[in-house]
């Protein structure tokens, strides 16, 4: 091993004088974000931008002012999700973020490229680039909850994100299948690695209530949440319904009308807590 110099641009070793702090990248100056909150999931398909996009109503609802990074560079769904399709614009100092209809600021990949419909085909170190300059070339305008919508995994994105960004916690989104278990595990010790704390859980899909009967029925199997919250230590949880309703409002870009009912307890605990 080479002796140390201190100057960590330099190094690829992992020594105790190697701190996070090292990676932070810095906002545009006329840019405030006072906490970050990282959305994140070990797989897939399991509703993350759903996740997000209800926190960020949520808070917003509550008289903060939010914002919404989504950092699925492939698979951006969060402008469809509030309705928007017309381009972000920028000047020679900043890009400037799009606003929903209840003032949310988003910026996502989507609102850059010419076609929405155009696939992003970058390999990893690009992509991660491009996530970078979501953070230090946008103008974020006085944002009191900054939600980042990851994408799946705990590779290139997720890192950059962790590392570059100044991460308050975390909120993981699981589903009841048998198989979460180890993906709710990879992105619990993804976290501890990171030392960005965990915040809640919410498992999506969770139960399907019906409408005629008021019954409620594990179509994915029995929820699992609770277990496992207890089970690594994590503090708060929320269950998503399987909803129809819900289901069509996102399609119509209405997912600021849907009701935060499902995640008002977490946001609760959220709000007390950072």
């Amino acid at each position: 091993m080479s002796e140390c110099t201190h100057d960590c641009s330099t190094c690829g070793e992992a020594c105790a004088s190697r701190q996070p702090e090292s990676f932070r990248k810095e906002l545009n100056p006329k840019s405030r974000v006072r906490k970050v909150i990282a959305v994140v999931s070990g797989k897939g398909g399991v509703g993350k931008s759903l996740v997000t996009s209800l926190m960020a109503s949520e808070m917003q609802r509550r008289g903060y002012r939010c914002a919404v990074l989504d950092a699925d560079i492939t698979g951006p769904s969060i402008p469809k999700s509030f309705g928007i399709h017309q381009h972000a614009y920028g000047t020679d100092e900043y890009l400037l973020p799009v606003n929903t209809h209840s003032g949310i600021q988003v910026m996502s990949i989507n609102l850059i490229l010419q076609n929405e419909t155009e696939p992003v085909v970058w390999r990893g170190p690009v992509i991660a680039g491009a996530v970078t300059q979501f953070w230090t070339d946008v103008l974020w305008t006085d944002v009191d909850y900054m939600f980042v919508d990851m994408p799946p995994g705990t590779g290139d994105v997720p890192l950059t994100v962790f590392q570059s960004l100044p991460v308050d916690g975390i909120v993981i989104v699981t589903t009841p299948q048998d198989l979460v278990g180890m993906i709710v595990e990879k992105a619990v010790n993804m976290a501890e690695m990171m030392k960005i704390p965990v915040l809640g859980i919410v498992e999506n899909m969770s139960y399907y209530k019906c409408p005629d009967c008021g019954r409620e029925h594990s179509i994915f199997g029995e929820s699992k949440v609770e277990k496992l919250a207890e089970q690594y230590g994590i503090p708060h949880f929320a269950k998503l319904p399987i909803d129809p309703v819900i289901s069509t409002m996102v399609d119509a870009g209405e997912v600021e009308s849907v009701s935060g009912e499902y995640i008002a307890g977490l946001m609760d605990n959220i709000e007390k807590e950072i």
